[in-house]
C-alpha cells in the first residue's frame, strides 16, 4: 500500500541510518577511511559514494535526499548548500555555449540575475515570457532551445504556470523542463507526477522550516541527477553534514507544518481581501484569483505565501509592516514565524525600479510568509497594523 506523505517524511530515511540511534548521528567528517586498496578504489570510483569524501556524498546527505525523492515521487535527489546553488548546478550542467533557454518573466530575484546577467557571459541566450500565457512559451522556442524553466507559484505575485501544458510542449520539441517548487513544497504540488524532468527547492524555506539552515535540493531521474552531481562536484555547492541533519529534522514535520501554513494563509487572504486598507490580494486559494481553477487542478494545497497591495503606496506598505507585532520584517520565507517584506525595497539591488514595474512589483506590494501562529492572533495582528495605515 502506498504510504502517505507525512509517513514518508518520517520513515523514508531509516534504512540509510547505519546505526541503531532513532535520531541519526551527524557524520561531521570531511573524509572516510578505507579498509584496503580495493575498498578505497570502490569508494573513489563509485558515483555519489556516501563514505568517501563529503563533497562527493555523506550519510546525512543521503538521508535527506532519499526522503525528498520519496516525497516528490522522483528516482533520485541531490542536496546543495543553497537554493540558488541547486538552480545553478541544475541549469549549468545541462547547457553549453550556443544554447537557448525559455524562462518566466517573474522569478526569484537571484534566478532572474542568473538568466539575465550570467548565462549571456557563457553565450547562452534566454527569452523571458509571461508564464500565465502558455502560448508565449511556444512562440519563444528556437531551434537551439534546450530548456524550459518555470517557477510556480511565482515570487511574489503568486502567478501559476500550467505545468501540464508546458510538459506537452517540451515533449513535442524534445526540451528539458525544470520547475522551482519552493513555494508549493511536495506537499502541495509534485511536478514530476505531471511529467516535468527536474524539480528544484530552496530547502532554506519550507523544507528546513525553522529559519536556521540554508540549503537547496534537486530531484529527478537517477541519470539526470548524476549528471548534475558531476557538475556540482566542481562548482562546489556542498552542504555540511550538520545542515543536512537539520534539514532531515525539518522534513519530519513538513506535512504537519505545511497544512497549518495553508490554513493560516487562506484565512489571512480572505480577511485581507475584504479589508478597506487593502487594494488587492494575490493568493491562488482565493476564488478571485484569475488562475484559481488551475490551482485547484494542479495543486493539493495553496501554500503559505501571499502578496497584498496596501493602500497608500510605498508609505502605506511601510506603515503596515512597521506596525506588526507578530509579523517580522525579514527576508526568506517558509519558517515557523510570519515574515513580511517590502519587495520594492528588498530587491532594489537585483532589479531597477523599471524592471520591478515590468514584472508587476508595485511600491505598495507586501509579501507575506504566513507562519504557524494561532489564526486568531495572526489576524488580530494584521488588523491592528492596518488600523495604523
Amino acid at each position: 500500500m502506498e504510504q502517505g506523505l507525512q509517513t514518508k517524511a518520517v520513515h523514508t530515511s531509516h534504512p540509510f541510518n547505519p546505526t541503531t540511534s532513532v535520531s541519526p548521528p551527524i557524520f561531521q567528517t570531511t573524509t572516510f577511511s578505507a579498509e584496503n586498496a580495493e575498498h578505497f578504489y570502490e569508494m573513489a570510483t563509485e558515483p555519489r559514494h556516501t563514505e568517501f569524501y563529503t563533497r562527493y556524498g555523506n550519510p546525512n546527505h543521503q538521508q535527506v535526499e532519499a526522503t525528498v525523492a520519496a516525497l516528490e515521487n522522483g528516482e533520485s535527489a541531490l542536496v546543495t548548500s543553497s537554493g540558488i546553488g541547486a538552480i545553478f548546478a541544475a541549469v549549468m550542467s545541462q547547457l553549453q555555449s550556443g544554447d537557448h533557454v525559455v524562462a518566466q518573466r517573474n522569478h526569484y530575484a537571484a534566478t532572474t540575475v542568473l538568466f539575465r546577467d550570467v548565462l549571456p557571459r557563457f553565450n547562452i541566450d534566454c527569452t523571458f515570457v509571461d508564464n500565465t500565457n502558455s502560448d508565449d512559451f511556444v512562440a519563444a522556442i528556437r531551434p537551439n532551445t534546450k530548456l524550459l524553466y518555470t517557477e510556480t507559484p511565482t515570487n511574489p505575485l503568486m502567478q501559476l504556470t500550467d505545468l501540464s501544458v508546458i510538459v506537452a510542449m517540451a515533449k513535442q520539441h524534445h526540451l528539458l523542463t525544470m520547475v522551482d517548487n519552493t513555494f508549493a513544497t511536495p506537499i502541495n504540488q509534485r511536478p514530476l507526477e505531471l511529467g516535468c524532468d527536474v524539480v528544484l527547492h530552496s530547502a532554506t524555506k519550507y523544507i528546513g522550516g525553522h529559519h536556521d539552515v540554508t540549503a537547496g535540493l534537486i530531484v529527478g531521474s537517477k541519470t539526470l541527477v548524476e549528471q548534475i552531481w558531476r557538475f556540482a562536484l566542481v562548482s562546489g555547492s556542498v552542504l555540511s553534514p550538520f545542515d543536512s541533519w537539520l534539514l532531515l529534522r525539518g522534513l519530519r514535520t513538513l506535512g504537519l507544518r505545511v497544512e497549518r501554513h495553508n490554513q493560516n494563509a487562506l484565512a489571512l487572504a480572505r480577511f485581507l481581501e475584504t479589508h478597506p486598507k487593502i487594494e488587492r490580494v494575490y493568493y491562488p486559494g482565493l476564488e478571485s484569483h484569475p488562475q484559481h481553477e488551475l490551482a485547484k487542478a494542479q495543486m493539493h494545497g495553496f501554500t503559505g505565501m501571499l502578496g497584498v497591495d496596501v493602500k497608500g503606496g510605498y508609505a502605506g506598505a511601510e506603515k503596515m509592516i512597521a506596525s506588526l507585532k507578530l509579523g517580522i520584517r525579514a527576508a526568506s520565507l517558509g519558517g515557523f514565524e510570519t515574515l513580511v517584506v517590502h519587495p520594492a525595497a528588498m530587491w532594489s539591488l537585483q532589479l531597477t525600479p523599471e524592471q520591478q514595474r515590468a514584472t508587476g512589483i508595485s511600491e505598495s506590494l507586501v509579501r507575506i510568509s504566513v507562519g504557524l501562529e494561532d489564526t486568531p492572533d495572526m489576524l488580530a495582528d494584521f488588523a491592528q497594523a492596518l488600523d495604523q495605515v
